[in-house]
């Protein structure tokens, strides 16, 4: 049997994946996206993924988009913790380390090493970030794409060699 290769199922929770998983071209920075997700949820004190709430606040991460966008960042610290409210900068320190991880492009994000420097206060994190945090087409996570056509992809386009 030939153990040369590697194949990857694609398997997570929905709203915790980087958007590489949609393109088979995984990074070891795929998992820092991840804890970008989980940082966000422990600051605002709510799921990623809440159906509960109205549709465009559903999404944490497209809430964060918009906030940090509008300037309203503050909206987004978690309301019912004190910690949260009395360390405000602190914690506007964390969601600026949290949206470093959360770049669409996977070279754009820390190496989980420079999270952990950034955690123990030995560095800054990165403040020159892309504050898009969702992809939207493609071409932001790095598929070309052709925009003459509208058929979709070959299977053999998106899945490269096996």
């Amino acid at each position: 049997m030939d153990k040369s290769q590697v194949i990857t199922r694609m398997r997570g929770t929905p709203g915790y994946l980087a958007p590489e998983w949609l393109t088979s071209q995984i990074t070891e920075k795929a998992d820092v996206y991840s804890f970008g997700v989980v940082v966000i949820e422990i600051i605002s004190g709510r799921k990623n993924l809440d159906t509960s709430l109205s549709e465009e606040s559903i999404h944490l991460v497209t809430l964060l988009e918009e906030k940090v966008k509008s300037g309203q960042l503050v909206d987004l610290i978690d309301k019912h913790s004190s910690d949260m409210q009395v360390h405000k900068h602190e914690v506007i320190q964390m969601m600026n380390l949290a949206m470093w991880c959360l770049q669409i492009d996977s070279k754009r994000r820390p190496k989980m090493s420079e999270v952990v420097k950034v955690l123990e206060g030995n560095m800054d994190a990165e403040t020159n970030i892309d504050h898009n945090f969702v992809a939207t087409s493609q071409v932001m996570f790095g598929i070309p794409q052709n925009i003459g056509s509208s058929s979709p992809p070959l299977a053999s386009d998106l899945s490269g060699p096996r």
